[in-house]
Parts: C-alpha cells; sequence; structure tokens
C-alpha cells in the first residue's frame, strides 16, 4: 500500500505513454547510444558560443531544455521517414530516441548554468575585482587555497579581456594559446569535487527513485510529451499523432503567437501580441495588496500544458501559495510590521530580499524530514540490502544495486567532506554543509519532477539555514569561504541542475536488460560533458573576453557572493530575529501541511506548493499554473476522464509548438545579429 493519499482528480489516471510492463527485458542498442552522447557533446560544444556572445535563445534552460527536445522532435520525424523508405526497418526505436534524448538532457546544463556559466568567474573575481578599497587582497585572498585558484595575473587578465588578437584566431589555435599551466591545477581540483558530486547524486537517485517512481508511483509531467513522441515513433503512429484535431489546435496557438512575435522582433511594422502584462501598477504600494504591486503576468503556452498535465492539486497550490506569499507581506504591512530588508543579515540566497521569505528555512527541513519518513520503510529495506541482511531484487534494481548505491552514497560524501576538509573547513562543518547541499538538492528533485516546473529557482541558499541557526561564528574564515564558493559552483543555481534530470533518466530507462551500457554511457557522458564544457567557454572567453559577452548577470551574482564573504569575515553580523522568527514559522506551517496532505483524503492543498512560494520562477509561471490548474479542473468537472484525455493532446500541441517555434527561432538567431527569446532564460 503506497505511504502517501493518492489524489484521484483525474491526471494520475493519465497513462504512461509506454507501458511499463511492455518494456521489460527490452534492450538498447548502442547506435542510439552513440547517437545521444555525439548530439550531447555537440550541444555542450556550441552552448557558450549560442548563447553568450551570438545572445541566441538558450539551447539549454530549464529542466526541458530547448535544444534536446528539439532534436528530438526531428529525430522522430526523420526516424519515421526512413523506416517509410525502407519499408519498415526501424533504425532506432521509440525507447532508443528517449534515451538519447535523455543523454542530452543531462549534459544540456552543464555548459551552461549547470555549471561552466559562472564557474571561471568564480575562480577570477577574488584576484581580477580586488582593489584598494575592497581590501579583498589583505581579507580574502589570504584565504584562498592556492589549490583551487588559477596563480597567474597575466591568465585572469587574458580571461577578460582575451588573447591578443584572439579574434582573429582559430578556436584550434586559440585553445592553444590559453595558458594551461596556469588552469589545470584548479580545474583537476574542481573535477574531483564536481565528479565526486554526480556521483552521488546518482547513487542518492538510486536509492530514492524506486520509493518516487513505484511506491508513491509519482507522476512525472515533464516525462509525458517526451514519452508520447517515442510511443508514436514506437508504433509508427505519428501520422495519426499530428492528425489529431485537438493535438493540431494545440499547436496553432503558440505557432501563430511566435510567428507574428517574432516577425514583430525583426520587422518592428508587424503588430505584436502582448505575452506580459504589467499587473502591478493596478495594485496600491501599501495596504493588504501591497505585495502586488510588482506582480507581472506572462504567458507562455508551453508552461500552460505542463500545467494541466500536472497534478491539478499540485498547479493548484503553486498558484494559491503565490498568492498566499503576496497576501502575507500586504498584511503585515497592514498591521505596522515594516520589517526592513536589513534585518535579513548577509545572505547568500539568489533571490532572497525579504525576511518573509526565509519561512522557506524551516519548510525545507520539514518537508525533507517528511519524504525521509514516506519513505522509512523502502530506506530500512536498503539498509538491509546494504549490510548483508536482505536479498536485492535484481529485476527492480535501477543503473546499479541498492547495496552500491548505498556505500556509493556513504564513501562519495565521505570524498566531499574530506575534500572540503583538506582546504581548511572543520569536519562537522564540513559534514553539516555537505548534509544540507544534498538535503535541498533532494527537496529541489521532488518540487521539480512531480510539480513538472521546468524552470525553478532556490529561495534561499543551502547555507544560509545554517547561518540563521548557528550564526556566521560557526564557520572558520576559510571554512565560509570554501562552503559559498562551492555552493555557488552547484547548489545555487537549480535552474539547470543534474539531479531532476537523473530522476527523468531513471524513468526512462527503466526496465531495460543492458543496464551496464546505460550506466557506463551516463558516467561517459558526464565526463566528457564537463571537459567539453571546459574547453567550450574557455575558448570562448579568450577569444573575445568576458568584458565582451552576456555574462553580466554572472559577473554580478559571484561578485555579491565574495562581498558577503568579506563582510562576514570581517564582521561575523547575527541575523535579526525576524529571520528566526519566519524560519520557525515556515517549519511550523509545512509541518500542518504535511499532516492534512498525508491524513485527509479530501485536503485540497499539496505542500510543495509552499516551497515555491517566493521562488523568482514563480513570479513568472504564477499565471501559467493558473490557466492550467483552471483547464484541468473544468475538463474533470464537466466532462470526466473522457473529455480530458481527448484534451490532454490540446495541451500536449502547446508544448510541441513552443518548443519547435524555439527551435526555430534558435536557429535563425544563430543567423541573425539577434534572437527572438520563445522562452524564459
Amino acid at each position: 500500500m503506497n505511504e502517501i493519499n493518492q489524489k484521484r482528480d483525474g491526471t494520475d489516471l493519465t497513462p504512461d505513454a509506454q507501458d511499463d510492463a511492455g518494456k521489460k527485458g527490452s534492450r538498447i542498442r548502442l547506435r542510439g547510444i552513440l547517437l545521444g552522447l555525439a548530439l550531447a557533446l555537440v550541444i555542450c560544444a556550441i552552448t557558450p558560443f549560442n548563447n553568450l556572445y551570438r545572445q541566441s535563445t538558450p539551447l539549454g534552460g530549464g529542466h526541458f531544455p530547448l535544444a534536446p527536445f528539439f532534436i528530438l522532435m526531428v529525430l522522430t520525424f526523420l526516424v519515421a521517414l526512413i523506416g517509410k523508405v525502407l519499408k519498415g526497418r526501424v533504425w532506432l526505436t521509440g525507447r532508443e530516441l528517449l534515451v538519447a534524448w535523455v543523454l542530452m538532457v543531462l549534459v544540456s546544463g552543464i555548459a551552461y548554468t549547470g555549471l561552466v556559466r559562472t564557474f571561471f568567474i568564480n575562480l577570477s573575481v577574488p584576484y581580477h575585482f580586488s582593489t584598494v578599497e575592497n581590501r579583498w587582497e589583505e581579507v580574502l585572498q589570504p584565504l584562498l587555497p592556492k589549490a583551487l585558484y588559477p596563480q597567474s595575473q597575466e591568465a585572469i587578465d587574458g580571461l577578460y579581456n582575451g588573447l591578443p588578437d584572439g579574434r582573429q584566431m582559430g578556436w584550434t589555435e586559440v585553445l592553444r594559446h590559453i595558458p594551461w599551466g596556469a588552469w589545470l591545477p584548479a580545474l583537476l581540483a574542481w573535477t574531483g569535487f564536481i565528479l565526486l558530486c554526480y556521483f552521488v547524486m546518482i547513487c542518492l537517485i538510486t536509492i530514492f527513485s524506486k520509493q518516487w517512481l513505484e511506491n508513491e508511483r509519482m507522476n512525472l509531467p515533464l516525462l509525458q510529451v517526451p514519452q508520447v513522441l517515442g510511443e508514436a515513433a514506437e508504433k509508427r503512429g505519428l501520422g495519426t499523432l499530428f492528425s489529431n484535431r485537438y493535438l493540431l489546435a494545440g499547436l496553432m496557438v503558440p505557432l501563430c503567437l511566435h510567428a507574428i512575435n517574432g516577425l514583430n522582433f525583426y520587422i518592428p511594422a508587424v503588430p505584436q501580441v502582448p505575452t506580459l502584462i504589467l499587473a502591478g501598477p493596478y495594485f496600491p504600494k501599501h495596504g493588504l495588496f501591497s505585495g502586488f504591486h510588482k506582480l507581472k503576468i506572462y504567458l507562455y503556452p508551453a508552461f500552460i500544458g505542463f500545467a494541466f498535465l500536472t497534478s491539478k492539486q499540485i498547479s493548484f497550490s503553486f498558484w494559491f501559495f503565490f498568492i498566499m506569499g503576496g497576501l502575507l507581506i500586504g498584511f503585515l504591512n497592514l498591521l505596522g510590521y515594516n520589517i526592513p530588508a536589513s534585518a535579513l543579515g548577509i545572505t547568500f540566497g539568489p533571490t532572497l530580499s525579504r525576511p518573509e521569505e526565509t519561512q522557506m528555512i524551516g519548510a525545507y527541513g520539514i518537508f525533507f524530514i517528511f519524504l525521509l519518513w514516506l519513505a522509512r520503510h523502502h530506506l530500512l529495506d536498503v539498509l538491509r540490502q546494504a549490510f548483508g541482511f536482505g536479498r536485492e531484487d535484481y529485476s527492480e534494481t535501477g543503473w546499479i544495486s541498492t547495496r552500491f548505491a548505498f556505500w556509493g552514497f556513504v564513501i562519495g560524501s565521505l570524498g566531499i567532506m574530506l575534500w572540503v576538509r583538506f582546504f581548511g573547513v572543520s569536519f562537522l562543518t564540513s559534514f553539516l554543509v555537505v548534509a544540507v547541499f544534498f538535503m535541498v538538492m533532494l527537496v529541489a528533485t521532488r518540487v521539480i519532477c512531480q510539480g513538472g516546473i521546468a524552470y525553478f529557482t532556490l529561495t534561499v541558499a543551502p547555507i544560509d539555514g545554517l547561518i540563521a541557526f548557528f550564526g556566521p561564528r560557526f564557520f572558520t574564515g576559510a571554512g565560509l569561504l570554501i562552503s559559498a564558493v562551492a555552493q555557488k559552483v552547484l547548489f545555487l543555481d537549480l535552474r539547470e541542475s543534474l539531479m531532476p534530470s537523473l530522476l527523468h533518466g531513471r524513468k526512462v530507462t527503466q526496465g531495460i536488460r543492458n543496464r551496464g551500457l546505460i550506466v557506463g554511457s551516463i558516467a561517459f557522458a558526464l565526463v566528457a560533458g564537463v571537459v567539453v564544457s571546459y574547453l567550450a567557454m574557455l575558448s570562448l572567453c579568450y577569444k573575445f573576453g568576458i568584458r565582451e559577452l552576456q555574462l553580466d548577470w554572472a559577473t554580478r551574482t559571484t561578485v555579491a557572493v565574495y562581498e558577503n564573504i568579506y563582510s562576514l569575515v570581517e564582521t561575523p553580523i547575527q541575523a535579526g530575529n525576524w529571520v528566526m522568527i519566519f524560519a520557525v514559522a515556515g517549519a511550523i506551517t509545512m509541518l500542518v501541511l504535511v499532516i492534512c496532505y498525508h491524513r485527509f483524503y479530501w485536503w485540497p492543498i499539496h505542500p510543495i506548493g509552499y516551497l515555491t512560494a517566493y521562488s523568482s520562477a514563480m513570479r513568472i509561471l504564477w499565471f501559467s499554473f493558473f490557466l492550467g490548474w483552471l483547464a484541468n479542473a473544468l475538463c474533470m468537472r464537466y466532462g470526466g476522464v473522457l473529455l480530458f484525455k481527448k484534451f490532454r493532446l490540446f495541451f500536449v500541441g502547446l508544448i510541441i509548438g513552443d518548443f519547435l517555434m524555439g527551435g526555430i527561432w534558435a536557429i535563425i538567431g544563430l543567423l541573425a545579429d539577434a534572437s527572438f527569446q520563445v522562452l524564459p532564460s
């Protein structure tokens, strides 16, 4: 019996595009793996140039990245065409197409926000932006481990200014002129940390995936459209799929919308269809509705589609808690509690701007405990198998055995702690830092995958919770620096994080017999993706210089990290009492939500909605989730499951059309001087 009460609202009646029973015993041929790996590395190689120099539509972006899905659509039609020409010969099965897509998704984020967008800036900021006024040279630089930073000012200057005559050099010539002697020691040290973290993530997903996918039967909205395409390719039913009137109607909405707005971008005389409404001016700056005086309404057809495919309980909770978060600000204002932003103290949260938002510190902690409690029987089985007291059912294992995953998690986590400890962090601090990093990653993975949020950002940084509860003096100067910099590398900007994609990959590859080939291909893709992304980013920076690239956000946020470190090292100010008050309030609120959600079948609110109340992603997506929820609710209320199944293809069409137009305009952007942005970046 599932630990969690399933809400029978219709979406959980939606079948997976491929029946699990039909997948058992299937094998993936090498051609699908090699194609996916090759395309993944091509995406890594061209993403920095496309995103930063050409400023075109991002090829990755979010947890449903543009380039992999666009390529999946092209490959699906190409495979169908080859089958027609060669009289039924199957070049790639639908399952092999999905595996190739997963390999592309896993590494697409590494080449941008998932890693290298801020990585090299992170390693150069404390030297390049050091001045007499900010005193970084005398306060921060003595704390910097030499093994983690390039020890050459010339190499750092070249990164920002480019090589002399770099623009006239070819790419291979630029690569030869990069001062590798200055960069290699730091790259090797950080690569060890990054790959250890990736390994621990794989182990965690292996441990939790059976609980989430099999015991709780968690719905994965972001997988449904690729699975629809994969099933159509498998059954040779693409013609039937794309002749469906509901899907065609959904396709036409984004096709027409983005065709008109794209033409307007290049030819201003063409009229524009507004997709952004500034609703803030309609609300007062003071009083109950003051929290909405900056409200914006964005219209993204694809995200409306994802919201429809999500459980309506979850999609309702996302926009409901966003509204409640704004009303709380107004309610406190009405009571006369004008809490200044200075009450936050020094924080590392990427978008944290108000003390009220620190509710998420307590909420994340309680929800993590809730996840462990739901999985308590499963985790007990994992422990039995790890210590040899229980026999493992190999028919249901993931990429690796449960025993290997458990000990891999333990040894990998210990390796990360020793890595952090080696560079000056105390053992207790390193333990808590690593624990909070992966706690937040697990919770974020659940929110992204179950909630169908293709674009997700954290409200508070992981170590903000440690600073709030233990104070900045809990860290030594070196400990604070290493923790904050490591957090910035992998655990802060989660718009293209790896762990949710690993869970999607685990679902896609469920039941495949040749697991060794899948595991080897994932490991190779991650290692090669990191290396190729390094090469692509370094060659781009040394050819043109960071000053000439679209890296203002990356530079600004990274400089802010070091400014915060400096402030806490020089004056370790404790945050105001309001931070602790709101953190405790967030914990209590989440505790009430999870108890009601688990105990009462009729409870209409899902607790993960509360975790996104103050996320900058929800400021963009809240209205899309409202429209998706409304359509879902009306379908189930007035047409039941039959109408839901028909209209489901309309919203699948919205998603396909949005990403199809995104891919087309991205290609046009590569050839033009500017690019029309279809999706949020």
